[in-house]
């Protein structure tokens, strides 16, 4: 957990390392992105899984900076969450903030079915316009 304080509390974003084994990625609807499994496989990559900052004017592009400070901390190459599909501002304020839809996981029935979305923390190139570039930190352990 990482928090911001002015006067007062002003924000707070939590998370987890996601396990190697794949098990975070347990319903996901259709084939997974290669690279997301060759990520995970690394570990190197850190679940964001709440984020709350105070909707003061002060507070502008805070909760991308305590996402990114946090991912950063946790050396991940990847930051991943799980949104409900119906919270569509939700999802809107995470793509404003960098992040992409990468697919959807299902839960038990019943259960909503989330969008998996991602920040790549990588650097942007022609060969990776996606940023998740794939190194010898990175490399699936054979």
């Amino acid at each position: 957990m990482l928090v911001a304080e002015a006067n007062g509390l002003t924000g707070c974003v939590s998370g987890v390392p996601v396990p190697r084994d794949g098990s975070w990625w347990e319903g996901f609807d259709g084939p997974m992105p290669q690279n997301l499994e060759q990520l995970t496989a690394s570990g190197h990559v850190f679940a964001i899984l709440e984020t709350v900052v105070h909707p003061h004017r002060h507070a502008h592009g805070l909760a991308r900076r305590l996402q990114e400070r946090l991912l950063a901390d946790h050396q991940s190459s990847l930051g991943v969450t799980l949104v409900d599909r119906s919270a569509g501002s939700v999802r809107a304020a995470f793509t404003d903030r960098g992040w992409q839809e990468a697919g959807r996981i299902r839960g038990m029935p019943g259960q909503a079915i989330l969008q998996v979305m991602v920040l790549p923390l990588g650097e942007r190139t022609e060969e990776h316009p996606d940023g998740l570039t794939h190194n010898d930190r990175t490399q699936r352990p054979e």
